[in-house]
């Protein structure tokens, strides 16, 4: 019988080593697997590169993971938002790489990954200083740039409600990066608040298909990383 869940975070994320490559799924908290991420700081990998849509806010969840020192690069978007602290101080510090990649060449070239493909071309940045080591093609009378698709060795992502083989459904917004870093990743580790019976999930309903997911952790009252920063938390 298939049965993909855990019976813990910590379980979940034991075999994550030591210069891992791991998708974060979150568009700022929404999505954020926040447990998983706290289970990863107690498990200890380090010099991990991490691909995600920004560097965390506060000092819990993903800002946590970077505080403890636990990652040498960062790939997002956004580096810095409105309570972010942690990474740009480490970055003027030169104690975590970045490389800055726009927000939807950063999902193309993570569902590119996920689908096998290993380079494409967008219009996106060219003439910025994000061009420059890239190749420059035209096409039709316009210059794009090459991308490269992204793959990571983990994936850690947060969904509303799976059943035990893996199949996802998400809650709104907080579906954003999820569903292709369960594509793109060797291994995907999804923090849901429910699990459904077997049979209990519409397949027509599905969003991310079981085949994706490796492993199933249920946190049925997972923590808001907007609350935590509130209150001023920190992890650990």
């Amino acid at each position: 019988m298939i049965n993909k869940t855990m019976d813990s975070a910590a379980a979940a994320v034991a075999d994550i080593g030591d210069g891992a490559t791991v998708m974060i799924g979150g568009f700022g908290e929404a999505g954020s697997p926040i447990e998983l991420i706290h289970a990863l700081i107690d498990q200890g990998a380090k010099n991990l590169t991490v691909i995600s849509n920004n560097t965390g806010s506060g000092q819990v969840g993903l800002a946590a993971l970077i505080r403890n020192g636990r990652v040498g690069k960062m790939i997002c978007s956004f580096p810095r938002t409105a309570n972010s602290t942690v990474f740009p101080e480490l970055y003027r510090a030169g104690r975590v790489e970045l490389e800055l990649v726009p927000q939807g060449t950063l999902a193309e070239r993570i569902r590119a990954g996920g689908a096998g493909i290993p380079a494409f071309f967008t219009a996106t940045a060219v003439g910025t200083v994000l061009e420059e080591g890239k190749e420059r093609r035209s096409f039709e009378g316009r210059d794009y740039l090459m991308e490269t698709g992204l793959r990571a060795d983990f994936s850690l992502v947060k969904a509303k409600k799976a059943d035990r083989y893996g199949n996802l459904l998400y809650s709104k917004t907080a579906r954003n990066f999820g569903p292709v870093m369960c594509t793109a990743a060797a291994t995907t580790i999804v923090q849901v608040e429910e699990l459904a019976a077997a049979g209990g999930i519409d397949p027509e309903a599905v969003v991310t298909p079981g085949i994706f997911v490796q492993r199933v952790v249920v946190v049925a009252d997972p923590a808001h990383e907007s609350q935590l920063v509130k209150e001023g938390r920190s992890y650990p």
